[in-house]
């Protein structure tokens, strides 16, 4: 079998021909790396460094068919070219391997170096492992993550919803992937640089928030399908961000001090409103108005509006307006006061983990928990707050906690 990988940047270009005959390169047309990789194992050569373009396509070429031997001591980590992620590495020990997901990016983004995915950031990864002796693979899933996350976001935000992309990516997409590759690659596990715990609840596995509350990612990871907690690993769950920058900073490793994203990544950098409006949402006025119906103002699309919403609006009123809900069809934005915004039951699409009749409730990554009955449906779980939430949108991920853990997730 033959492979090709290319890598280019700034008009210069590399390439990577390799012939593999089970997991062993038998011959390779590869000029810019520190050693000949023919004669190899993919695995062995996934740790050979080069220049960077010359790295990059090797790295990209072993992507597509690497595979590799079972060892109980390997552990797959999932690489960002962040300093989280370099952490986890150093935990994962000296049989680590490191494989980053190079995914779609806008392209006009104003600042892709920022995204976790972009190619700047594998390179940073790759150097990472390299640093350290260990292999690293490059997945190129562009496409894939732009029909799986980027096309059902744009689409949401038509149905006039507010969707989530990175807890969808997480619960059905880059863990998929990354645990596909782990058992190519022969990893007993894999494990992330997220801000998470897992625990044993009656029996099985749950997600559960990490030490570092600030941290927490669990409402991201919410819909991570606990059947499969058993392979994966958390190593920074019981540590704090400080603590982890103090060991990346001990261990020499030059990520501690990169700069985190902290929207979806393939933004960029960018803002929702202007993606979407490059990417099939053109802008087109409507009305804004009132619960009666009265016309206050005009705006350039329902979808640059969410529930909740207070800045923007562009009209005036002897009291603040937010948005209170927007009608796709009729391209309208209503407005009211903020009581207006308040619900006391919430259903969503989704599952229970762990049989409940109450739990806290989150619908945004940073709103506070709310206490709430729950009943169980068909298809989730509809919830009775003890006290108004305001500002939910339909998209939104509802995650329930109990004692720390993550006991159901859906979609409202």
């Amino acid at each position: 079998m033959e492979v090709v990988g290319d890598s280019s940047r700034d008009g210069d270009v590399a390439l990577v021909r390799l012939a593999i005959e089970g997991d062993r390169i038998v011959d390779a047309d590869a000029e810019g790396l520190e050693r000949p990789v023919a004669g190899l194992r993919l695995l062995e050569a996934a740790a050979v460094p080069g220049e960077t373009l010359a790295a990059d396509a090797l790295a990209n070429a072993l992507g597509q068919v690497f595979q590799a031997e079972p060892d109980p001591a390997r552990v797959a980590v999932a690489m960002s070219g962040g300093v989280d992620s370099a952490v986890a590495s150093l935990h994962a020990g000296p049989h680590a391997i490191g494989v980053t997901l190079r995914l779609w990016i806008d392209p006009v983004a104003p600042d892709s170096e920022r995204a976790c995915c972009s190619p700047e950031a594998v390179i940073a990864a790759r150097e990472t492992c390299h640093a350290r002796g260990l292999p690293h693979v490059t997945l190129d899933l562009r496409d894939e993550f732009r029909r799986a996350v980027v096309a059902p976001f744009i689409r949401g935000y038509a149905r006039g919803e507010t969707p989530n992309p990175c807890i969808r990516c997480n619960g059905s997409f880059r863990f998929a992937e990354l645990l596909a590759f782990a058992k190519r690659a022969g990893a007993s596990r894999l494990a992330t640089g997220h801000y998470a715990r897992i625990v044993e609840h009656r029996g099985r596995p749950l997600l559960a928030r990490a030490r570092d509350l600030e941290k927490d990612q669990t409402y991201m990871l919410a819909r991570l399908d606990p059947r499969l907690l058993d392979r994966i690993w958390f190593p920074l769950g019981e540590q704090t961000k400080d603590e982890t920058r103090a060991e990346a900073a001990a261990a020499g490793i030059s990520a501690a001090s990169r700069r985190e994203s902290q929207e979806a990544c393939f933004l960029g950098g960018g803002n929702y409103r202007d993606f979407v409006s490059r990417h099939g949402l053109e802008k087109q006025e409507g009305e804004i108005v009132d619960e009666r119906g009265n016309h206050l103002g005009t705006h350039g699309g329902f979808w640059r509006f969410t529930p909740g919403q207070r800045r923007g609006l562009g009209v005036s009123a002897r009291e603040p307006l937010y948005v209170v809900s927007t009608d796709p069809g009729a391209n309208t934005v209503v407005v009211g006061p903020r009581e207006s915004l308040g619900v006391e039951t919430i259903s969503a699409r989704g599952r229970l983990y762990v049989r409940v009749n109450r739990a806290e409730v989150k619908w945004r990554y940073r709103s506070p928990a709310v206490p709430a009955a729950v009943e169980e449906t068909e298809h989730g779980f509809r919830l009775a707050l003890d006290t108004p939430a305001y500002g939910v949108a339909a998209g939104q991920a509802a995650v329930l906690y109990d004692a720390g853990m993550v006991v159901g997730a859906g979609v409202l």
